[in-house]
């Protein structure tokens, strides 16, 4: 590995929580604005969708539709939240600010920050998965218990999504070119992955589709716990979101290196 791409990797283990701290203390001051934009989506789709649709469809897959519905919306919150914080928070932290300029005058690689801004657009996925996880168990959609295994998986998955946003940011000339990656990537993955219904409802090759599509193997570790079934695949599960999580990450640093030394 060249000299160049070896300084782009996280110097040490630990170097990151810098950026994770900085930004935490930024978001500090618009915390409860920013939650509830974040919960805005998934709790309008909870509650109007579920309770609306829901007195039309009956059960789904042996469980009310709201209790259904409700597992994609965990999942799809940590999708929104985290990829909205990469492409619309970080980019201008990169592009328009230049604070990552000024990281880089330190002790801190390219590495560092892009690991930081990811574990930091995590954490905003866990903030609102989780929220949207205890309403659920609040008014009886899942069980309390079931929060334990269900956390990690949000985790993992706003760790995932961020990373794929990340190669979107370090691609995007502007901020026009992002609702390109709402429209034709994160929506259709929301009505492929099984959130809105099942994956069984569609046609042959959308449901192979949807075995590749990390929103569905998000939704694939959630929804058993959530609904109190045994889970099946889950290696399988937690490995794909691993991939989309990694490959992404070293991806982004190669694409963000070539962009920030032009």
């Amino acid at each position: 590995m060249s000299e160049g791409y070896a300084a782009a990797l996280p110097a040490n283990a630990w170097n990151w929580v810098a950026v994770w701290r900085r930004n935490y203390l930024s978001w500090k001051k618009i915390a409860l604005a920013s939650m509830l934009g974040n919960l805005a989506d998934p709790m309008i789709y909870l509650f109007g969708l579920g309770t609306g649709l829901g007195m039309m469809v009956g059960r789904v897959e042996d469980a009310s539709y709201v209790a259904f519905l409700a597992a994609g919306m965990v999942a799809t919150s940590a999708m929104t939240a985290s990829t909205f914080e990469t492409i619309y928070a970080a980019y201008p932290r990169m592009h328009h600010q230049r604070i990552w300029e000024a990281i880089l005058y330190t002790q801190l690689t390219l590495g560092d920050i892009v690991l930081g801004e990811l574990a930091w657009a995590a954490t905003k996925a866990f903030l609102a998965g989780t929220a949207i996880a205890i309403v659920a168990a609040v008014v009886g959609y899942a069980a309390w218990p079931s929060l334990l295994y269900v956390l990690p998986a949000v985790a993992l998955t706003g760790f995932a999504f961020a990373s794929l946003a990340m190669v979107v940011t370090a691609l995007a000339p502007s901020y026009h070119y992002f609702v390109f990656y709402q429209s034709l990537v994160l929506t259709p993955m929301l009505f492929l992955s099984g959130a809105v219904f099942p994956v069984t409802q569609l046609s042959g090759p959308f449901q192979q589709a949807a075995h590749f599509l990390p929103l569905a193997h998000s939704i694939d570790l959630i929804r058993p716990e959530m609904l109190d079934r045994p889970a099946g695949g889950i290696a399988l599960h937690i490995s794909a979101l691993c991939l989309y999580a990694v490959l992404p990450f070293f991806l982004s640093m190669v694409l963000l290196r070539r962009r920030l030394m032009r």
